[in-house]
């Protein structure tokens, strides 16, 4: 749930701005008494400013765009079921808010999982190469008789104190040291065990077709740390790459969706995620392919998805990659479109069945008109390139019938339904009349 729709954004990005983020945080903080815990995460982007002048204010603009993007999808993964807080401050400085339990080891690590989420390749627009900025992230607890500005002040000190130490990347603010907790390596030799365990999990999110049927289901990822709680998709995979056990993760994650698909009713399409790590490998095509054969899942149900980040690398390996793949009945999606840069490229070289839009080219088309005319052009483009368009992120029913009415194929989103545990999936399916 995420609070402040109706409040002032940043024209740039799409985020609250920093009145509306100082009054919404005030407004949770009034509220709090002795309610749930208020954790705050101040993000600065280092090298932003050698990105305007070397490359020009529209890619540091774009830069802006991709970063608040990468922000929001990891508020939603991580905290689906918390009250969340996305905002821009100004400049290259982002806020992150969540109220919620959460201990300060979990939010410790989760910082450290943004800050490699924020240091990856950008691709703010064709005239620009691949960048990367240098984020540093100041962390604070709420505690009684905190108000907005106070905690605002004192994670901008904390960022500036970490200014003068080269290399140090997290804080805390004076009050609180930062915790022992769980170290990085710790972590990373419990995924090995939970790997090894099968005790990573799966959840589902429904979509729907025009006439409210479910056609399918996206699955995500999920682990339940005995001690730092529910680590979502995006951190997981982080954690994945530093141990070298992506292609692990990658096969358990389509091994236990397929097999949780094949109990499916009839006719549901399964959609899966692929990894960067999983297009550099060769024979990407032929172990998926197997693995489906060996579940007994039809190809021509499966739905993989890819963004504009997993593309940067490689673009000509991951066109024929996905060829092979959709030569043998899959199909092929390109997922979070319209989060940040748009590379036009893509539609012509990738063998694309579908765009997925990101949320934030759905949110505000029943109130803004630039925001329909922009959802109205794109889905009339990838018409004419034989694209079918998938909505993601639909909360209302407005929003619902918009991306029906211009022509959306299928729609994704909190109306629906929330990422569902296996059963409970197939329990909603099978009331699918």
């Amino acid at each position: 749930m995420t609070i402040g729709d109706t409040l002032t954004r940043d024209p740039l990005t799409g985020l609250l701005n920093y009145e509306s983020a100082r009054d919404s945080l005030h407004g949770w903080l009034s509220g709090s008494g002795e309610g749930p815990q208020i954790h705050a995460m101040l993000v600065g982007l280092g090298r932003f400013d050698a990105v305007n002048l070397a490359y020009g204010e529209a890619a540091g603009d774009g830069a802006l765009a991709e970063v608040a993007q990468r922000l929001l999808h990891f508020s939603r993964d991580e905290f689906e079921l918390q009250d969340s807080l996305v905002s821009r401050l100004g400049g290259g400085k982002f806020l992150l808010v969540v109220r919620g339990t959460c201990s300060r080891e979990r939010w410790q690590w989760l910082a450290e999982a943004l800050a490699d989420a924020l240091s990856g390749s950008l691709s703010p627009n064709e005239a620009a190469p691949a960048l990367k900025l240098w984020p540093r992230l100041a962390l604070m607890r709420a505690v009684p008789g905190d108000d907005a500005e106070l905690m605002l002040d004192r994670l901008a000190d904390a960022m500036g104190d970490m200014q003068g130490s080269v290399g140090r990347r997290i804080g805390w603010i004076d009050r609180e040291a930062a915790p022992a907790g769980t170290s990085g390596a710790r972590l990373e030799a419990d995924l090995l065990k939970a790997l090894a365990g099968k005790q990573i999990h799966l959840c589902f999110q429904p979509q729907f077709d025009a006439s409210g049927r479910i056609a399918g289901a996206e699955a995500l990822a999920r682990w339940d740390h005995p001690e730092l709680g529910r680590i979502g998709a995006g951190t997981l995979f982080a954690i994945a790459e530093r141990t070298d056990q992506t292609a692990a993760l990658s096969r358990a994650i389509a091994e236990m969706a397929l097999a949780a698909a094949t109990e499916w009713p009839d006719g549901l399409d399964l959609s899966l995620n692929i990894t960067s790590a999983d297009l550099a490998v060769p024979d990407l095509a032929r172990s998926l392919l197997e693995l489906a054969d060996r579940a007994g899942f039809s190809p021509e149900r499966l739905i993989l998805e890819i963004t504009e980040q997993v593309l940067v690398t490689d673009l000509e390996l991951a066109a024929d990659t996905l060829a092979m793949l959709r030569a043998a009945g899959a199909r092929i999606a390109l997922d979070d479109f319209g989060a940040g840069f748009c590379n036009f490229r893509y539609l012509k070289v990738l063998p694309l069945d579908y765009l997925k839009l990101d949320q934030a080219m759905v949110e505000g088309i029943g109130e803004d008109p630039r925001d329909l005319a922009v959802l109205r052009g794109i889905v009339a483009m990838a018409g004419a390139l034989d694209i079918a368009v998938i909505a993601e992120g639909v909360e209302s029913e407005l929003q619902r019938d918009l991306v029906m009415a211009e022509g959306c194929l299928k729609w994704q989103g909190f109306l629906g339904a929330k990422p569902l545990p296996p059963g409970q999936f197939i329990a909603l399916a099978a009331g699918n009349g």
